[in-house]
């Protein structure tokens, strides 16, 4: 077996940001599952690049479609509107949707990119697609978001407590909750649901000496099976032991509070909207605040084919305060700059209602929201066709773009070629950086 080389891909040791980091990855015996040593967190940290950058994501997702011509790219009094009304935003010139005022009036704290498109009208591809920025590719799973950040970027900040909880975390997971793909299952999003609910199988069914005189006996198991087959650096820790330890960490970490909301102000929970899908961004922010690199929580329903303007109307109502509140929260905490919000879908819906008032599959010039995390706010770039005939909006931006520009500002060497198990090198993102959105 050829031995891990720790040079760099510009070729000499420590001339690239990727030297560091991602040898003490690979040779450490727990890198599969992202947790490093405290001397390794320290020099994974001295590798990252300097200034200050944004350390989580938190992703909005809109599962089933969400219509641009009610959320935030609406044309009142064209006839694509069918009746929908528009508001004015904090934003001069800019308008939203009539269901999402208090969203306007945060306006300037956010972009809209209104001229999004892809190739996938179908819904499991479209997810995939936005999720990943790739579109599907046989035999192979490309990481989400969450999973190349978590893997990009595994050290924490000097001034957080080291993260006994998942980084990667999927709130009311729906049809493709994110995966780690191509990286390992170690990188697929922890999946929780209404925080009301407390998280299951986190309580040991035996007393602290019952479960001790188990893990002794595991240990000898471990010991047993580790002799010659594994590598010097392993033969006393198996990566299942290692996994064991690490739900034991996580069982008795007071940062699983950061699921409950139960214990927020009764104010704060209510600005957030008593739903689930408002509990969850409420949870959302408690996560980030504890060190959780990337939070995505999904509001389903959004799949408007009868009754678009009802059905549409419904979601907003839930999302709107969610969206502001959560926005607003993190401001308050300090943690705007610190965290990238995105609400996406993975398409938007068509111009013309069908037989049944609904709007059928559109991705052809859809919206997706970025904010925090250093981009800039107040702007709308990109412009559908106001009479709906065109396919080709104005300015438009890949969804491959979008994940170009988030790992760009959170400082990833988004063109890096990851090495995948059937042996292609395949880039982080292969899209553009969307440079308007820098500040």
């Amino acid at each position: 077996m050829t031995p891990f080389s720790p040079f760099s891909r510009h070729g000499a040791c420590g001339q690239s940001d990727h030297f560091t980091r991602r040898a003490l990855l690979k040779s450490s015996a727990v890198a599969g599952l992202g947790w490093l040593t405290p001397l390794a967190q320290q020099l994974a940290r001295g590798s990252e690049k300097s200034g200050k950058r944004p350390q989580s994501v938190i992703i909005l997702w809109m599962e089933g479609g969400a219509s641009q011509l009610e959320t935030f790219d609406p044309h009142p009094g064209r006839a694509i509107a069918y009746g929908a009304k528009a508001i004015e935003t904090a934003v001069r010139g800019m308008k939203f949707g009539e269901g999402l005022p208090l969203t306007a009036e945060r306006a300037q704290d956010f972009s809209i990119l209104r001229a999004v498109t892809s190739k996938e009208g179908d819904h499991t591809r479209a997810i995939y697609n936005v999720k990943t920025g790739y579109r599907p590719f046989p035999g192979l799973i490309h990481p989400a978001i969450g999973s190349i950040l978590c893997h990009e970027m595994p050290g924490l900040d000097e001034k957080m407590p080291p993260i006994d909880i998942p980084s990667h975390i999927s709130i009311l997971p729906g049809q493709n909750p994110a995966r780690g793909g191509y990286l390992g299952a170690q990188y697929d999003a922890f999946q929780a649901y209404d925080p009301v609910k407390p998280l299951p199988d986190l309580r040991s069914r035996t007393d602290d000496e019952g479960q001790s005189l188990r893990l002794d006996g595991l240990d000898v198991l471990e010991q047993s099976f580790a002799a010659g087959r594994l590598a010097d650096l392993e033969k006393s820790r198996t990566l299942h032991r290692t996994s064991i330890e690490r739900a034991r960490r996580m069982m008795s970490s007071d940062q699983l509070a950061a699921f409950d909301v139960s214990d927020a102000p009764k104010a704060e929970r209510e600005a957030f909207g008593d739903t689930a899908f408002g509990r969850s961004c409420l949870a959302a922010v408690r996560l980030v605040e504890v060190g959780v690199r990337c939070v995505e929580v999904t509001l389903n329903g959004w799949d408007t084919h009868i009754n678009n303007y009802e059905g549409q109307a419904k979601q907003l109502g839930i999302l709107d305060p969610a969206l502001a509140a959560l926005i607003g929260l993190l401001k308050d905490r300090d943690l705007y700059e610190n965290t990238i919000v995105m609400v996406a879908t993975e398409f938007g819906r068509t111009p013309k209602l069908n037989l049944a008032e609904g709007r059928d599959h559109w991705p052809h010039g859809f919206s997706v929201l970025l904010g925090g995390g250093g981009f800039r706010g107040g702007l709308a770039i990109g412009e559908t066709d106001p009479t709906g005939e065109s396919q080709e909006p104005t300015g438009k931006v890949r969804v491959e773009d979008i994940h170009a520009t988030i790992f760009h500002q959170l400082g990833i060497d988004y063109d890096y070629e990851q090495m995948t198990p059937i042996g292609r090198p395949i880039a982080i993102s292969d899209g553009r950086v969307i440079r308007e959105l820098s500040s």
